[in-house]
């Protein structure tokens, strides 16, 4: 496949890495040109702008840049057609969500990338699970939740979701992606403000009353 990263941190690292590591053609596009180089040397992939990262990403881009900085950078790139994986999280100051009473960050990319087919996915975990090869907890392989609209956009992210070692589950439409981001929310303020085992709050599929 071939992957197009915007962005240059930490999570484009974790899960650019791990996607160059079974092989997928994949273009690091920073807007810091230096820290592109670095990145894409590290992983094994190439490097350029932003503009060449959406070019490029014609299977999918990755939008991992923070999301103060999410609509800016997608609003200036011509993203129609691509599958676009949005794992920012508005997340501020209290483990408050940003967008509160007000469209998703899903949403808010989705209006500034006109024609693009945004999923959301890969905003539920800390990026130095994305280098764990594979992700997989006492036996159970990691799940990722997706949110998107779009049939074939969703197929091209439940493939790379598999070649992290994970299973994607179905979210339902980018509607819900206001229900995962602050999902994450919740968590990060569990993990970090508690120090509370998060995954213990919900029990085993077989045990939900169902």
């Amino acid at each position: 496949m071939r992957i197009g990263i915007i962005g240059a941190g930490a999570m484009a690292e974790g899960l650019g890495g791990q996607w160059g590591r079974v092989g997928h053609d994949v273009l690091v596009g920073g807007r810091d040109e230096g820290r592109a180089t670095a990145l894409a040397a590290r992983i094994g992939a190439r490097a350029g702008s932003p503009t060449e990262a959406a070019r490029h990403g014609t299977d999918a881009v990755l939008l991992a840049v923070p999301y103060a900085a999410a609509v800016e950078v997608v609003s200036a790139l011509d993203l129609g057609g691509r599958a676009l994986v949005d794992c920012t999280n508005p997340v501020g100051p209290g483990f408050r969500l940003e967008t509160a009473g007000g469209p998703s960050a899903a949403e808010r990319i989705a209006a500034a990338a006109p024609g693009a087919y945004v999923v959301k996915a890969f905003n539920l975990c800390h990026e130095s699970v994305w280098r764990l090869t594979p992700p997989v907890f006492d036996g159970r392989p990691l799940a990722v939740p997706l949110c998107g609209d779009e049939a074939t956009a969703l197929e091209s992210v439940r493939r790379l979701v598999r070649d992290l070692g994970c299973e994607p589950v179905n979210g339902g439409g980018l509607d819900r992606a206001a229900l995962l981001e602050a999902t994450a929310a919740f968590l990060i303020g569990l993990w970090v403000g508690e120090g509370a085992d998060a995954q213990a709050i919900a029990p085993p599929l077989r045990y939900a009353g169902l």
